[in-house]
């Protein structure tokens, strides 16, 4: 027989006997662990823990799980999310003219290395549209002309909000696309929308950052996956990557080692979001590998 499996997620105040308590409740409700991991941290004064486990009492319900936890969620202040382990969350991806990050994203759901379901593909532009078609994914063209009003970004986020909630989207991924959200925006996807830049920022901005790099001689090149926020580029980061190039290598080099580099690190961050391993720690993030 195949027990449900959950995955439990904590944040609070630190204190004394947190990792007793949680364990003992699902001992008490016919749960066995079947990984942990926590951590205590010295400068925020939260504690932070994730609960791998199966549900073995087949007379103990979600629902009455759910209940019983939440009255001790409650007498410890806890923010706490339960999982059903087995569910794939819903991912809404969207991009610009530059597919690298989609490409791979795709190629990893198709592959069944990316559990998820993308129920959407939202672009300003129509450039992989027969991407999506590929994968028999819809593919939404908002467009959004260059200089355009605040009137109409803020109309087409509303579209876009509106394809959020009615696919019940879990997590938004900016897969290079390369619209700045409003401050609305970033507030009504607070906590699951994920973007990637090249890690030059902010020593490279505009076009071209590849270029620039070369002109100027670095050493490492990378990338950074990060939380959206309204400060620009600037969320609480969620994995980086680095490579080290040289003298030698070109613009056109540099700018397809750093496109892979974006690619897997995006990846890498989805993954984790999507397994319940990334939890918020004010402006930074624990990550339970």
């Amino acid at each position: 027989m195949t027990h449900p499996e959950y995955i439990l997620t904590i944040s609070c105040l630190d204190q004394r006997g947190i990792v007793h308590r949680v364990s003992g409740f699902l001992a008490d409700h016919g749960c066995n662990i079947i990984d942990s991991a926590q951590f205590g941290d010295a400068q925020s004064k939260l504690f932070f823990m994730r609960v791998h486990f199966a549900s073995e009492d087949v007379t103990v319900s979600d629902e009455v799980l759910r209940a019983d936890f939440a009255l001790l969620g409650a007498s410890l202040n806890m923010d706490w999310e339960l999982h059903d382990a087995a569910a794939k969350p819903r991912v809404l991806l969207m991009v610009s003219k530059i597919g690298h990050c989609l490409n791979d994203l795709l190629f990893r759901y198709k592959s069944g290395l990316l559990p998820v379901e993308i129920p959407a593909i939202v672009s300003n532009h129509t450039d992989f549209y027969q991407l999506a078609a590929s994968y028999n994914i819809p593919f939404h063209h908002l467009p959004l002309a260059a200089g355009a009003s605040e009137q109409a970004k803020l109309a087409q986020e509303a579209r876009i909000l509106e394809i959020v909630e009615h696919n019940q989207i879990d997590l938004v991924v900016l897969a290079r696309y390369m619209q700045i959200l409003s401050p609305s925006m970033c507030a009504a996807l607070k906590g699951r929308a994920i973007n990637i830049h090249h890690s030059f920022l902010p020593s490279f901005k505009g076009a071209k950052p590849y270029y620039q790099a070369h002109d100027r001689g670095v050493k490492l090149i990378g990338a950074t996956a990060h939380f959206v926020t309204s400060d620009l580029d600037e969320g609480p980061i969620i994995e980086q990557g680095v490579e080290r190039v040289d003298h030698s290598m070109g613009p056109e080099t540099l700018t397809a080692i750093g496109r892979d580099i974006e690619s897997v690190v995006l990846a890498r961050a989805v993954k984790w979001f999507t397994e319940h391993r990334i939890l918020l720690n004010g402006h930074k993030t624990v990550i339970f590998n």
